[in-house]
């Protein structure tokens, strides 16, 4: 299969599935307008899962589609990205560069992000093509939605980190960023620290407790009991 037949098999998949009841239920969930054909995310990921279990396809392929695919309706974003997430045994250093470049172009809202930080991002990590250090100019990028990614992908990291003091220096510029979308990634990574290590992660939230957006606190201290909570309130 060449990529233009990819392009039409997902195109084609998409509009025999088109489902407008899902639509209108589905665009609860964005803040932005988003262009929906209406497919559930069973139906998306089980797409996916066949393009790659067939056998005709392949990740340079996928990369050849990906340009068009990612410009195209919200489902034929998620589709192209659960197709890279599938090779991630083709996965290589010059592919991180690439996703870098999507931002410019696509990557609109918070569930391609974290399809980006949950799922492809941390096998970069998994198979050490990158480290902390290749993320240090998404910091300043532009696009909220890459900021976002950051903290988003360092989840699947703590699992194999002895300390976070490092880490939580690292991310301390989010701390201040002026999006929604990074305070909600910065609250769900310190809240997963929290989980881990609470007492690094409670020093580190005191430090920022009366200076970070309300909303990264309260997603932190969400699983923290009343009491907990408490220490965390912002003084007045």
């Amino acid at each position: 299969m060449n990529s233009k037949d990819l392009i039409d098999n997902i195109r084609i998949f998409c509009l025999e599935n088109e489902n407008q009841d899902n639509k209108l239920k589905y665009q609860r969930f964005f803040k932005e307008n988003i262009d929906l054909y209406g497919l559930t995310s069973p139906q998306m990921n089980e797409k996916a899962k066949q393009l790659v279990k067939q056998g005709n396809t392949s990740l340079e392929t996928v990369l050849i589609a990906i340009p068009e695919l990612l410009k195209g309706k919200y489902e034929e974003i998620t589709i192209g990205l659960l197709l890279v997430n599938g090779f991630e045994k083709q996965y290589t250093k010059e592919l991180f560069y690439e996703i870098e470049t999507w931002f410019s172009y696509s990557i609109y809202n918070w569930a391609h992000a974290d399809t980006l930080g949950m799922f492809i991002l941390p096998k970069f990590f998994k198979f050490k093509f990158i480290d902390e250090a290749d993320f240090k100019s998404w910091f300043s990028s532009e696009y909220k939605f890459q900021r976002r990614c950051i903290p988003v992908t360092l989840i699947k990291t703590l699992k194999t980190r002895t300390e976070f003091g490092t880490i939580f220096k690292l991310l301390e510029p989010l701390m201040s960023d002026p999006a929604r979308e990074v305070h909600q990634g910065m609250g769900w990574f310190l809240r997963e620290c929290w989980k881990k290590k609470p007492g690094e992660t409670e020093k580190f939230l005191l430090k920022w407790k009366d200076k970070a957006p309300r909303l990264i606190i309260q997603y932190a201290t969400e699983k923290m009991n009343v009491e907990q909570k408490l220490l965390f309130k912002k003084d007045k």
